[in-house]
């Protein structure tokens, strides 16, 4: 092979990557489905300008291993532990019943058992790429909607990680598929422990090193080298490379070094990520594909439908209220860019009857592609079940009456601000009961709608201070700046809840002023910053230990961090 023939697959899918980005963003359609449009065109069914090659599939395996590098940097087990019901009850049981349902969907089309599992799981995924980005477009990461999305992407991606082991183990004797199961988990046991003893022992200590040294492209080159390196070792185990990326991910997460080296991996993932998607178009038979365009929109309809039903069951049956599990069951409705990983693995796609690799592999496409869509439908649905709350509270307040309240809360929040959201954040991150009420429409619907609890109330009814439990609460926060409010309260308060503790966010030094004139704890909130120190404040007033405030001030300013540093889709990168 010549020079120019070995370098002509690598020009030819920077050419299409290159056009279908561009095309892609002009159409405002998903940089991963323009790409897997751009692989169709280039590919066997269409020009034959490429070939699914060594040279390619290796290209496109290399942009799922920095796809789960990238993953890796982001796992924490202290966001893990703050996530507790959603990690281990709203994502496994949302994965398990929506794959259960998926692979009785693969058994149907004629698929054996295991690569009906396989299939059937890698759909019972959602898009950490696609969920991520609505997200952050709708500044929706801080509230619980975000939180809980992210938490079951995570527990997914966790999941795909095994599923993937699990389909590369698919190629050999079906009888000793248990077996090599088995060795598998035990392998990545021992990969996992060896991560994290070489992430503090070795990773650590080189990058100080390294730091030190001040070579400008020493960070680029050690990041690039570690990926690869891990990903080879695991895989000379019999593991995937996926495994191996996602633990050199993971040695590295809790380090200082991460987001440079998050930096520094970015460009290679966001390119070769485009090549895995370039090289899922080249499988799909597009002429044959053409005369399927019925089954492949009811297949995509059929996804986004009992994922978001069964998200929704889920939700509701995990207490969550219905215009928040309306939200969620909308946002995670689409396929997985890891059910496309799955698709393209080579037992499964001899081992798929038919053409439905196609069909399924289109299927996924569009409905990553309609995914956006979809999820502002659901915000629609559920802002309208949040204005016939508020609607409903408005009327129990015109006409009297009393909410009815099942707990004693500790704490009373007035105001679903910037400020209060992050209040009940932070009481729910610790278990403190609490009731928080606002008596502004257009506030309290985005609040329910983004999955908070709340409900409708005025913060100078003193009867509803009574019936909230007032007298057993410890701490009343106002989210926003209100001195007629704050005054209109004080001689009430101090007659009748002597012990409850004030806290208000004010805009200003001179409205912090008065408000503490008024023997108010005033907080100047500026920033998202300013409302965390507010509420860590809150949380030490309640009692809660140093460390464990400290604990969850890291894991917000994590968050702040991620939201802030957070780099373009993956697959909009080219």
């Amino acid at each position: 092979m010549t020079p120019v023939e070995a370098l002509q697959p690598a020009i030819v899918l920077l050419g299409a990557g290159t056009v279908a980005a561009l095309a892609s963003r002009a159409l405002t359609l998903s940089p991963m489905v323009g790409y897997i449009i751009a692989g169709i065109v280039i590919g066997p069914h269409g020009f034959a300008a490429l070939s699914d090659d060594d040279t390619t599939h290796l290209l496109a395996e290399l942009g799922v291993v920095f796809l789960l590098f990238d993953i890796g940097l982001h796992f924490s087990l202290r966001e893990i532990r703050s996530s507790g019901r959603d990690m281990f009850i709203l994502a496994p049981i949302q994965i398990l019943i929506c794959g259960a349902a998926f692979t009785l969907g693969a058994l149907a089309i004629g698929c054996s058992f295991p690569i009906a599992i396989a299939i059937g799981m890698s759909f019972g995924l959602s898009s950490t790429a696609v969920v991520t980005r609505i997200l952050s477009e709708r500044g929706l990461n801080t509230c619980p909607l975000g939180r809980s999305s992210f938490a079951v992407l995570i527990f997914q991606d966790i999941v795909a990680i095994f599923l993937l082991i699990f389909a590369n183990s698919l190629g050999g004797d079906p009888e000793r598929l248990m077996t090599i199961m088995l060795v598998a988990a035990g392998q990545s046991i021992v990969a996992f422990s060896a991560a994290a003893l070489i992430g503090h022992f070795v990773v650590r200590p080189l990058f100080r090193v390294l730091a030190s040294a001040q070579v400008e492209e020493i960070f680029t080159m050690t990041a690039v080298l570690i990926v690869v390196a891990a990903a080879a070792a695991t895989g000379a185990l019999g593991l995937s490379l996926t495994l191996g990326a996602f633990l050199a991910g993971m040695a590295i997460a809790d380090s200082p070094f991460r987001h440079s080296i998050q930096t520094e991996v970015a460009p290679f993932r966001g390119l070769l990520l485009s090549f895995f998607f370039v090289n899922v178009g080249l499988i799909i038979d597009f002429p044959t594909l053409l005369t399927n365009l019925p089954i492949v929109f009811g297949v995509t309809l059929g996804i986004i439908l009992i994922k978001t039903v069964m998200v929704f069951i889920v939700a509701r049956l995990s207490k969550w209220t219905m215009p928040g599990a309306t939200q969620l069951a909308f946002l995670l409705s689409q396929a997985s860019e890891f059910t496309l990983v799955v698709l393209s693995i080579a037992a499964v796609r001899a081992e798929t009857p038919g053409n439905w690799i196609s069909i399924l592999v289109a299927s996924t496409a569009l409905s990553l592609a309609v995914a956006p869509l979809w999820a502002a439908l659901g915000m629609r649905i559920s802002l309208y079940f949040a204005e016939l709350r508020a609607r409903r509270g408005r009327t129990q307040a015109h006409e009297g009456e009393i909410p009815a309240i099942n707990h004693n809360p500790q704490v009373i929040v007035f105001g679903m601000t910037e400020a209060g959201r992050i209040t009940l954040d932070a009481l729910g991150a610790h278990n403190i009961p609490f009731v928080a009420l606002d008596n502004k429409p257009d506030r309290f619907i985005s609040a329910l709608s983004d999955g908070y609890s709340v409900i409708y109330g005025d913060s100078a009814d003193f009867r509803l201070l009574d019936s909230l439990g007032a007298m057993q609460s410890k701490v009343l926060v106002l989210g926003e700046n209100r001195y007629d409010v704050s005054e209109r309260l004080t001689s009430e308060i101090q007659e009748r809840f002597s012990n409850l503790q004030r806290f208000v966010a004010v805009d200003t030094p001179s409205d912090g002023v008065k408000h503490a004139s008024l023997g108010m704890k005033a907080h100047i909130i500026q920033t998202q910053m300013d409302s965390i120190a507010m509420a860590a404040e809150i949380l030490r007033t309640l009692e809660i230990s140093e460390e464990r405030v400290k604990a969850w001030v890291d894991t917000e300013l994590e968050r702040l961090e991620r939201d802030s540093t957070s780099q373009p889709d993956a697959t909009e990168a080219a």
